[in-house]
């Protein structure tokens, strides 16, 4: 499909975190944009501002009329969570437009401009938003599509200046998304078993990931974590460089803590960039910061705008974000929501704050996962001093019988741990005076930031 074609664009289910980049990086590149969701957000809320027709109805007759007149030269993009009798899908379906998933269509946008693609089961969003805010500081133009609100530019979406400016991409592995993808450059931050629901087990998410390396340009780079380096890339693909925390051809040297922020010195063999500063705290995120350096000098960027990038960058919101950062507490919350996420987040807050006690929330998301990873959930919040547990946030699926938060909380090895609703978190957090509080969870935990937030101020 050519874009230049397309004169609009019609999104079902357009509040959505991917879904809204996508209808903003349209509206800026000329095409007229509107579109259904299910209820207002502060999402559909900008979108409305920024002149984008959004109704909340399903109701064949809100289509806008020039979708509605023009037939061959409009797009219909879905959300994979528009259910199947939904009355404006199946009127686009009977009316024969072009409908299509938002992970073809950033394929094709990725055909029409060099692209990025960074995959993993974890830390795409943050190494993905990372490379952004780097290419920017070096002036390179470039479009950004995350899966969060970059906290630099308070938005999801990065907008180009030029039609031949970098698209840097979220590459999702859920429902294999990624695959519609031919990326110039790829990332691959991680392979941990995820998704088991719609993988069945870790060797299908691994051949998924096999396939979207081969997937990169003939001429193309791939950077990937030195431990599945061997495992996803054999010995036949042209032209790939292992990076990691301390070990490879991409890694750190003396990397410390000072005042809260990461020091380091970049080595890749050749060149090296001394003295780096990382104010968004994380062992992982110097790890994902490395490899977004190597992707960036790549592509011509300067090692002092690299220092300058890396030194102003301010992270994902809800990626180990400070609500409070105070003498006596301290509040971070994060999207982490799997058992390897969890430990590297804890240890990072452990190696900060080592004579503080840390109180930990978490709230389960999915319950195929949790059945799938209750011993790993178990064990990486056992890092914690206390832990309260809400129950399971549910998303896209329905009860499994017997799988509870219970299931992760009897095995967690701390004394003072218990469920906890909604209603008395707040009460209960204050109860147990805490130093160091850690909201956890990719679920609607993120409804409860600012009251607790508020509490403890």
């Amino acid at each position: 499909m050519k874009l230049e074609s397309i004169h609009n664009v019609y999104f079902l289910g357009i509040g959505g975190i991917g879904m809204s980049a996508l209808a903003r990086w349209f509206k800026h590149n000329g095409k007229a944009v509107s579109g259904y969701d299910k209820t207002p957000t502060s999402l559909t809320d900008q979108l409305q501002s920024e002149d984008i027709q959004v109704h909340f109805k399903d109701d064949p007759e809100l289509i806008d009329a020039e979708v509605k007149n023009s037939k061959s030269n409009s797009l219909i993009v879905l959300t994979p969570a528009i259910p199947a009798d939904h009355a404006e899908w199946n009127w686009f379906i009977d009316h024969n437009y072009k409908i299509m998933k938002r992970s073809q269509v950033l394929g094709v946008i990725a055909q029409n401009m060099k692209s990025i693609a960074v995959a993993g089961t974890h830390g795409k969003t943050t190494t993905s938003s990372m490379i952004i805010h780097l290419l920017k500081t070096a002036g390179i133009d470039c479009a950004g599509f995350l899966g969060g609100i970059s906290t630099n530019y308070n938005t999801n979406m990065i907008l180009n200046e030029n039609e031949d400016s970098i698209a840097v991409i979220e590459a999702d592995e859920f429902d294999r998304s990624f695959l519609t993808l031919h990326p110039d450059v790829a990332v691959v931050t991680a392979a941990d078993a995820d998704h088991l629901d719609i993988y069945g087990d870790k060797d299908s998410l691994k051949d998924s990931f096999r396939q979207f390396i081969k997937q990169i340009k003939k001429d193309g780079h791939l950077f990937v974590k030195n431990d599945l380096a061997k495992e996803l890339v054999g010995e036949t693909i042209l032209g790939h460089t292992g990076y990691s925390l301390t070990e490879g051809g991409i890694r750190s040297e003396n990397l410390r803590i000072e005042n809260a922020s990461f020091i380091f010195d970049y080595r890749n063999g050749s060149r090296d960039i001394n003295g780096i500063k990382l104010n968004v705290p994380g062992y992982h995120n110097v790890e994902n910061m490395l490899v977004a350096i190597a992707v960036c000098r790549s592509l011509g960027a300067a090692d002092e705008s690299i220092k300058e990038g890396v030194s102003t960058y301010k992270g994902v919101k809800r990626r180990f974000e400070y609500l409070i950062k105070g003498e006596n507490t301290v509040y971070i919350d994060d999207y982490a929501h799997h058992p390897v996420e969890i430990e590297a987040f804890l240890k990072s807050i452990r190696s900060l704050y080592p004579k503080r006690k840390i109180t930990a929330v978490f709230q389960p998301h999915l319950y195929s996962r949790t059945r799938d990873f209750a011993e790993g959930f178990s064990t990486s919040l056992s890092l914690a001093d206390e832990l309260l547990m809400l129950d399971i946030y549910p998303a896209r699926e329905l009860p499994i019988p017997g799988v509870t938060s219970e299931m992760i909380l009897e095995n967690v090895k701390l004394q003072k741990k218990e469920i906890c609703t909604r209603e008395t978190l707040v009460a209960k957090i204050q109860s147990w005076n805490p130093e160091v509080v850690l909201t956890i969870g990719a679920g609607d935990i993120d409804q409860m930031v600012l009251p607790i937030k508020n509490a403890l101020s």
